[in-house]
């Protein structure tokens, strides 16, 4: 294990005891000249800004379960499931939504954890600014990973909830307790400049992939410029990575599956930048809760007593998917073995557990974490990686961006590339003639492709908000019409969240969004 890990696991159990609110700088915090600094010090402080990843108030959990649920491709599986969560499933989400944030414990919640990076990105800079000098590059390459989860951050915060208080280095903790709403230009701004800055000082690669390389920065900030739609931009970042691969230490691994085996993905050279669970437990943190929340009660198919049921696609999201395409199986679990050793159906998963969906449920969690000892009976403490950028998702966005300009044929052959991949399967048979090459590909092809080849990894929904397509993937004609809910779909509410009503009681300036 590196150490490097180790130091983000104490870092995250130093945040734990931070403040969680807006405020950059607490009164009982020295200033960085008031103290002793030295490099070791310096470390920690921007391990604790990434230590914040692998929170349970991240993707592993709060944020991850926004994500999931607000899109088409999951839905809520156990109906007993906490109102928070089905909330989020069936757009009737409330201002005080606990998983946003929950004063009694917002250390479980996804707002003052993306603060808290943007805190410890932002501390690091004030540091570096009164650190004695070092060799040459050594400042600029800690201000390149503070920079860059800076940006992160807030790239999370401004599609979640639009204008923003945008806060940096030079922040007092006067101006951060009457902070206004940022607007959204602005901040993108500011998260172009930050990714723009770690992209000219990080290294060409890492062997650790739970910090970024250069690649990282250059695969964010087409993902930005494909957000804005700036399609040359996005078009030019994705090619210079696709045109570096080599330099970059890239490339499509050859078994899709292996992307997310909890072993297999730390030998690829597909991910760009994840978050690396440890297998440690600190305070309930650092843990794969993708795992129990996507598996199925009652169940040894892969920890004695299975999952808990919570994310589960609708039946449409299978019954849809070509049986032919490899991805389908590494994705969507459509058996189950009980303990007994037999064999159940989807349509009898309910015989397990009650509380099960007898729908064919998400794999890609499940299967990853189940060959560690260390995973215990719902997959929860396991080294998974979870895929915050990979090589693929560059190939989509040059296709993305080359079809909105287009080079509809250039867009093909990224697309196909990806689809290729796809064909082969494990590599062991005879490949697969779905999914086919295309000679030409449209933005919606390209968008299909991201839905199924992205599936599960948090990306549908923010292609749903950026896109704006609620209206038809929540309609009459998309996968969730058998179930509860998707009526309730706003454009003019939904595609962004509430600010939490406690932070505008504490600072007056702030304004809520429409319709909360």
């Amino acid at each position: 294990m590196k150490m490097y890990k180790y130091l983000i696991t104490l870092a995250l159990g130093l945040s734990l005891l931070g403040c969680s609110n807006l405020e950059e700088n607490p009164l009982s915090q020295l200033e960085p000249d008031e103290r002793s600094l030295d490099l070791e010090t310096i470390e920690t402080t921007i391990a604790g800004a990434y230590g914040q990843l692998s929170a349970r108030a991240f993707m592993s959990r709060a944020l991850g379960l926004t994500l999931m649920l607000r899109s088409d491709m999951v839905d809520i599986g156990n109906p007993t499931t906490a109102a928070e969560r089905v909330e989020h499933d069936q757009f009737t989400v409330s201002a005080s939504n606990p998983l946003i944030l929950n004063p009694s414990n917002p250390e479980r919640s996804f707002w003052p954890r993306l603060y808290q990076m943007v805190r410890g990105g932002n501390e690091t800079l004030r540091e570096l600014e009164v650190l004695e000098e070092q060799e040459p590059g050594v400042k600029e390459e800690l201000a390149a990973r503070a920079r860059f989860i800076r940006g992160f951050a807030y790239y999370h915060l401004v599609r979640l909830f639009g204008d923003i208080p945008y806060l940096d280095e030079t922040t007092t903790t006067v101006e951060a307790s009457v902070a206004a709403r940022t607007p959204v230009e602005t901040v993108y701004a500011s998260i172009i400049s930050d990714f723009e800055y770690a992209k000219q000082w990080l290294p060409d690669s890492r062997d650790n992939r739970a910090l970024p390389g250069k690649a990282a920065a250059s695969a964010f900030l087409a993902s930005v410029y494909l957000t804005r739609g700036e399609y040359q931009m996005a078009y030019n970042e994705a090619t210079d990575i696709i045109n570096n691969a080599g330099t970059y230490n890239l490339a499509l691994e050859p078994d899709y599956r292996n992307i997310f085996h909890a072993e297999n993905t730390d030998f690829s050279l597909e991910p760009i930048f994840v978050i690396d669970f440890v297998g440690t437990n600190v305070n309930d943190e650092s843990r794969d809760y993708l795992a129990a929340f996507t598996g199925f009660y009652g169940q040894a198919t892969y920890y004695p007593s299975g999952g808990w049921s919570v994310m589960v696609p609708a039946q449409a999201v299978y019954d849809t998917w070509d049986d032919g395409d490899y991805r389908k199986q590494v994705n969507l679990d459509d058996e189950a073995v009980d303990n007994s050793g037999n064999v159940l159906p989807f349509s009898s998963f309910s015989s397990l557990d009650g509380r099960n969906a007898n729908r064919p449920h998400i794999s890609k969690y499940t299967a990853m974490a189940s060959d560690l000892p260390q995973a215990n009976t719902s997959g929860r403490d396991s080294h998974s990686n979870y895929q915050l950028m990979r090589y693929a998702e560059v190939l989509l966005i040059a296709a993305e961006a080359a079809a909105e300009l287009g080079n509809n044929s250039e867009a093909a052959m990224y697309v196909n590339m990806v689809r290729e991949r796809a064909r082969n399967g494990d590599g062991t048979g005879t490949p697969s003639a779905v999914p086919a090459d295309l000679t030409t590909a449209t933005v919606e092809d390209v968008l299909e492709e991201r839905r199924l080849e992205l599936a599960f990894e948090q990306k549908r929904w923010y292609d749903i908000v950026r896109r704006k397509m609620g209206d038809e993937v929540f309609g009459p004609n998309g996968f969730e019409t058998e179930l509860l809910g998707t009526q309730n779909f706003d454009p003019s509410r939904d595609y962004l969240l509430p600010l939490p009503p406690l932070e505008i009681t504490n600072n007056p300036s702030l304004i809520q969004n429409p319709g909360y």
